[in-house]
């Protein structure tokens, strides 16, 4: 049987290991018997995310103080990599854990920090962040949906677009113009439990390229009231500030996904080409395909070491906005390009839908937009080149 041997993680622990393989084991016995049915559904079904709750795969990185295990982004990185690595891409899991939850974690109030982690880790609260709307992506500054100050409540107006776990998200954090003259400047960001709420409401769970299972979805604020307790942080026009804080650790944790996947193509590549005969003889005895393979599992080899150094620097607290922008604009380029090359191996099956080629090849093109574009990673890496 053919094999691939990646660089062992330095950061990985014993109690690391362990949840590797629980997670391995919960992915392939609760979501790939049924991953079929939840892509043509276009969405995972709110009792997985129970399941997964009380698996203890939600929440990691929540302190003991507020219900959580008092794990790091080492605990998510786990969780998403096996994840990816089973071919379980549309589930929204990731978001919930290292970009939602750290939100609340790091500028939540002791109130809000004690009322909802752990309706977050159970599964009951499934968390989403609002930020691009239709007329703003990746220039985060641009965002028109408003929230006036109205005696101890705000009213939200506006509109969100693209928006992952949209569909079954009840906890979601809003980004707003609390001062719409000055910028980002003048964004503030909204805890928003959305269950009963007047004034909130889902458009469509769009349908789209890739990530079928993923539900991606419109949403509408129209005067939608919040309590004035919903503001995260301790002042007005934070929003910003707290974004650009946490999108490091966003944009790395799409560098893990991508080296999941890569590792995957790889062995679902290497199983076929030796099962496979062309002109007589397997496909993994013809020169091209040696080479192809040996060039892939190098490339693999090298982003797997870049990807470690850049989660052991960032559970130091240095990863810099710069390397985690060069994690995500590199290993996701690098994972079109090695999904693209291992396809062409399988040929005409390749692009069938009845194998994980065509999948693979769909799901992967969206990496290189959000989280901010690739483009916009190489101007973030250049300023900091050329930074004063």
């Amino acid at each position: 049987m053919p094999d691939l041997t990646l660089p062992t993680s330095p950061w990985m622990d014993e109690e690391l290991l362990m949840l590797s393989d629980a997670c391995a084991q919960f992915y392939e016995r609760e979501c790939l018997p049924h991953y079929e049915e939840w892509e043509a559904q276009g969405s995972f079904p709110r009792d997985l995310w129970l399941k997964a709750g009380e698996m203890g795969l939600l929440g990691a990185e929540v302190p003991e103080d507020y219900g959580g295990l008092g794990g790091s982004f080492a605990h998510d990185a786990v969780i998403a990599y096996q994840g990816n690595l089973a071919g379980i891409d549309g589930w929204g899991g990731g978001l919930h854990n290292s970009i939602v939850i750290p939100y609340l974690i790091h500028y939540g109030s002791e109130d809000q920090k004690k009322r909802l982690p752990p309706r977050m880790i159970s599964g009951d609260l499934i968390g989403a962040i609002a930020m691009t709307e239709p007329g703003a992506g990746s220039d985060l500054q641009n965002i028109k949906t408003t929230a006036v100050k109205d005696g101890n409540h705000y009213r939200i107006s506006g509109s969100k677009t693209f928006i992952t776990n949209g569909a079954l998200a009840n906890m979601i954090i809003v980004a707003a113009k609390t001062e719409p003259k000055v910028g980002g400047r003048g964004i503030s960001l909204f805890l928003v439990e959305t269950d009963g709420l007047e004034g909130f409401r889902r458009g469509r769970n769009l349908d789209k390229l890739g990530m079928k299972s993923n539900d991606t979805s419109e949403l509408f604020f129209d005067d939608m009231r919040v309590p004035a307790s919903a503001l995260l942080g301790a002042e007005e026009g934070q929003g910003f500030v707290q974004m650009m804080q946490q999108l490091p650790q966003e944009r790395l944790l799409i560098g893990v996904y991508a080296v999941a996947r890569i590792e995957r193509v790889l062995r679902v590549t290497l199983n076929y080409v030796a099962e496979r005969s062309a002109f007589g003889k397997k496909l993994a005895d013809f020169q091209n395909t040696q080479f192809v393979l040996a060039e892939c599992a190098t490339e693999a080899t090298i982003a797997k070491t870049f990807l470690d150094a850049c989660i052991s620097e960032h559970l130091e607290g240095n990863l810099t906005t710069e390397k985690a922008s060069m994690a995500k604009y590199w290993l996701t380029d690098l994972q079109a390009k090695i999904i693209d090359r291992c396809l062409q191996l399988f040929g005409g099956y390749g692009v069938m839908s009845e194998y994980p080629m065509e999948r693979m090849y769909r799901d992967n093109r969206i990496e290189r937009i959000y989280a901010g574009t690739n483009e916009i990673m190489k101007l973030v890496i250049a300023r900091g080149l050329l930074r004063d």
